[in-house]
């Protein structure tokens, strides 16, 4: 399998600071899973760091997995294109980022370096506090998030 043809998928997120791990523990077991042509990454979410990992690191389609604050119940999950069109504008990313992955996808937008095929899960989250866990709801959404990239990377006509 050539470059072409990789999965790239990020978990965004601080594994310290509750909710906000949400991304990193839904990468953490697709990279468990060692699914071929998939690679697994972990990120901060800073936006500059975002747009130079997606530039530098090829792939047919990226998925990336963040908490959101939306004001959805705890644990709700939202799926997005958004290479297709713009993150909604009232999501807010519950996260310690200064600038979130709708600023980053923006800008790559803007400067014409947001990869062909992105799509966005956005798992929502209500404890941020540091040094907390994982709220049972979010924790629940994080294997239901994992088994349904892990899904759409083996079909991929099926995510369509």
């Amino acid at each position: 399998m050539d470059d072409t043809e990789t999965r790239l998928v990020i978990g965004i997120g601080n594994p310290d600071r509750g909710d906000d791990g949400a991304g990193i523990a839904a990468a953490r077991l697709l990279a468990a899973a060692a699914i071929p042509g998939v690679r697994v990454m972990e990120h901060s979410g800073e936006a500059a760091g975002l747009i130079e990992l997606w530039q530098t690191t090829p792939a047919c389609v990226v998925y990336m997995i963040d908490a959101l604050v939306s004001g959805a119940p705890s644990g709700t999950i939202k799926r997005f294109a958004a290479h297709l069109q713009p993150l909604p504008a009232g999501l807010s990313g519950g996260s310690t980022h200064l600038l979130g992955i709708a600023q980053a996808v923006e800008l790559a937008r803007v400067l014409e370096c947001l990869p062909s095929q992105l799509i966005v899960f956005g798992i929502e989250g209500t404890r941020f506090d540091f040094q907390s866990s994982l709220s049972e709801a979010v924790a629940a959404a994080v294997q239901q998030v994992a088994a349904q990239v892990q899904s759409e990377v083996l079909e991929p006509e099926a995510a369509q």
